[in-house]
């Protein structure tokens, strides 16, 4: 048991940026008795003695905020970050290296008794704050659920869950997201320096070629989703430093289709003359930087 304490303090004092000695760990963190609290309630509750062991969880509970079922098998070197409103369910198993924030629900979904009712958490699983998994599956290895997620449903080694019903987002298709997105990026969509380059001409001029805008817009669309897939990825807790007012959003969203309808047009205006007519009075192309920016601003 004193192996264990050992392992908890060293694992809060290297995740836990604010925590300064041992002294303060052990004095201080909430996890921290709350898991002490639940080794020896755990177990009473397999000696047999269930309330006794159930009492010394109602204790723990009261001390710190945090209620851990005595029957929940809790691994090696779990933290259990501030941990007000923590519930873990008699049927939960959290793995070894789990690091789980406030507010978290390790809850069930059936009312059957001798049921695997709650969750398996695999190692290292990082649960964000506010977020209920609930049910009796598995939630793989280095998975993340992110802060306010409502998971159902098994998450994959590795993977990421969000959202409320949770989607999951594999590993490898968030880390090409992030590499495509700008750190802090704002939400504007298009990328609109190419649309100003083209915007002293006229769509329908005889070496007009719509091609070009239609790409950049094509491209602003893609980033603009990579940008809104981005915001909706793992935060421990729920924050979204992308997130701009809702107003703003949507008026770049009908600079957007304004410039698509543009596109549209222009192609158009290409055909009507490769067949011999001539058009005239078309509105040149958005200048969609000018437009963003006012809106911005």
């Amino acid at each position: 048991m004193l192996n264990n304490l050992r392992e908890d303090i060293a694992c809060i004092l290297e995740r836990d940026p604010a925590a300064r000695s041992k002294l303060e760990v052990i004095t201080c963190y909430p996890g921290l008795h709350a898991l002490m609290a639940h080794r020896l309630a755990h177990r009473l509750w397999q000696a047999d003695f269930f309330w006794l062991g159930r009492f010394i969880s109602h204790l723990g509970r009261m001390l710190t905020g945090i209620e851990i079922h005595p029957g929940a098998q809790i691994g090696r070197r779990v933290f259990i970050d501030h941990g007000f409103g923590v519930v873990i369910g008699e049927t939960a198993v959290v793995g070894d290296d789990c690091t789980i924030y406030q507010g978290v629900t390790l809850g069930g979904t059936k009312l059957y008794k001798g049921a695997k009712r709650h969750p398996t958490l695999g190692r290292g699983v990082v649960v964000g704050a506010g977020a209920q998994v609930l049910g009796g599956f598995t939630v793989g290895d280095g998975a993340r659920i992110g802060s306010n997620a409502v998971v159902v449903k098994p998450v994959p080694a590795g993977a990421t869950a969000v959202g409320n019903p949770a989607r999951v987002i594999e590993q490898t298709e968030e880390s090409s997201r992030s590499a495509d997105t700008p750190c802090g990026g704002s939400s504007v969509p298009p990328p609109a320096t190419e649309l100003a380059a083209t915007k002293s001409r006229t769509p329908c001029d005889s070496d007009w070629d719509a091609a070009p805008l239609q790409a950049i817009l094509n491209k602003g669309t893609v980033q603009q989703q990579a940008q809104q897939d981005s915001h909706g990825a793992f935060t421990a807790y729920a924050v979204d430093p992308g997130a701009s007012d809702p107003l703003v959003k949507v008026l770049h969203e009908l600079i957007t289709h304004t410039a698509e309808q543009d596109a549209r047009i222009a192609e158009l205006c290409k055909t009507l003359e490769s067949m011999g007519s001539k058009v005239q009075g078309v509105p040149t192309a958005l200048d969609a930087q000018r437009l963003n920016k006012m809106v911005d601003e």
